[in-house]
């Protein structure tokens, strides 16, 4: 793949290294420190002029910090002389990747019973994600509605769909200390469902998320790997992983070609 650049930030290394290998690159050479005042330096190691440039940063751990070495370097490639630079985190059209596709096919492959399954959304909100998977499944759906009165705390959850004998998939786009859909976990098999998973996209699994989902009603919680999430399955066998460096590759791929990315909202890269 000529004139194409990949650079890994710090924030997941992992990811980028699967996305480049993907595509049949090496990553790109650079070099990120912080001066004795904790200022970000970034020193790109090798010539980017003219070059198609795409920079892979996860908005995970020190987020600040990530984000402005992200910025950093992309102010360093355009003063390289780079023909394009692509990353994301900006007020311009930007193409947004959705995880449904490698969803569905995790769901298909690895639950036995999927479809004898509720998708289940722990919110009003993600009425509209639950609907389109469960539609692409052939299945039914449902939805918590969920009275807040602090942040990350649930005071009352009312579930509205028919879980009885049913295998309940709840899927949100991300979870940060997992109060919610942990509620709504519990409150599943008390309404007759068989079993309960959770298929996230994001997985934060900031304060007490790892306690909470050892002590929830989960067979699995389930997300991608936007975020490194090796620590925290050290602490709780029912986090897994699903890669979606594939749905990465692909894209950038594709925008370097100037080819259509509507090929990756339905389906998952092989």
């Amino acid at each position: 793949m000529p004139n194409i650049v990949l650079f890994s930030r710090s924030s997941h290394q992992d990811q980028s290294q699967r996305v480049a290998d993907r595509l049949g690159l090496e990553l790109g050479k650079v070099v990120t420190k912080k001066f004795s005042n904790q200022e970000t330096s970034v020193e790109i190691g090798e010539s980017v002029r003219g070059e198609d440039v795409y920079n892979i940063q996860s908005g995970c751990r020190e987020i600040n910090d990530n984000l402005m070495e992200l910025f950093i370097m992309i102010n360093a490639c355009k003063i390289a002389s780079s023909s394009r630079v692509t990353a994301g985190f900006f007020d311009i059209p930007v193409d947004n990747l959705y995880a449904e596709p490698a969803v569905l096919q995790w769901i298909r492959e690895n639950i036995v019973e999927w479809k004898n399954c509720i998708i289940v959304s722990p919110d009003a909100g993600g009425a509209k994600r639950v609907t389109s998977i469960a539609d692409r499944l052939n299945v039914e759906f449902a939805l918590i509605h969920k009275e807040r009165k602090k942040v990350n705390e649930v005071d009352q959850m009312v579930l509205v769909g028919d879980v009885k004998d049913h295998v309940g998939i709840l899927v949100d786009d991300m979870t940060d200390t997992c109060s919610t859909v942990c509620h709504a976990a519990d409150k599943l098999p008390s309404a007759g469902a068989t079993r309960v998973y959770a298929v996230l996209t994001h997985g934060i699994f900031s304060g007490p998320a790892v306690s909470g989902v050892n002590n929830a009603a989960f067979e699995a919680v389930v997300v991608t790997n936007t975020i490194p999430q090796e620590d925290k399955m050290k602490h709780c066998t029912k986090i897994q992983v699903t890669d979606i460096s594939m749905i990465l590759a692909e894209a950038i791929g594709r925008a370097h070609s100037g080819e259509s990315l509507s090929y990756l909202f339905s389906h998952a890269p092989l």
